[in-house]
């Protein structure tokens, strides 16, 4: 599959959205039950990208094939060189590399930015696509946490996956 990866623009976000509400309704990547509107996602997008964190689009011949973005991790002040991560890959796309690809430019425009580590939140910790994917790129198990979320009728266990970005903890940031 030939993809391209780009900014999003605010055009991106009805795909962003259709994708993202599938989410929510079927699937336990996100804990959020209920979906937002287009307005929301790109409220969200746009304090994302106001706060300096890439928010990127992967294209195929298709159309639109996935996004992820990087974002605060937690908003106090010692977190500042953390950034969390986020994909999503369209139905269409998955099991051709956009996931892959989308993570791996994440990785390198945050690491350009100066950030030093990248936390992945996998909403279930069985679910070996994800946790596969992010361990191929380098993420190592951090920390599971049972139970912590209820969704679908049932209680899900929260993973937490890291990866250190440019060097990582061995020396200091440039401040």
């Amino acid at each position: 599959m030939d993809v391209r990866l780009r900014d999003a623009e605010v055009s991106d976000f009805d795909a962003i959205t259709a994708l993202y509400a599938g989410e929510v309704a079927r699937g336990v990547a996100t804990y959020e039950l209920e979906a937002p509107d287009t307005d929301v996602m790109q409220q969200r997008w746009r304090a994302i990208v106001d706060g300096g964190y890439p928010y990127l689009v992967a294209e195929s011949d298709d159309g639109f094939a996935g996004y992820a973005y990087a974002s605060a991790y937690r908003t106090r002040a010692g977190y500042r060189w953390t950034v969390e991560s986020t994909v999503y890959v369209a139905a269409h796309a998955r099991g051709a590399g956009v996931g892959r690809r989308l993570m791996t430019a994440l990785i390198e425009r945050c690491t350009a930015q100066g950030f030093r580590q990248m936390i992945a939140v996998v909403g279930d910790a069985d679910n070996a696509v994800p946790v596969r994917l992010h361990e191929r790129l380098g993420f190592q198990r951090s920390g599971r946490f049972p139970g912590i979320g209820r969704k679908h009728g049932r209680w899900l266990d929260g993973l937490q996956m890291q990866r250190a970005l440019g060097d990582g903890a061995t020396t200091p940031p440039s401040e």
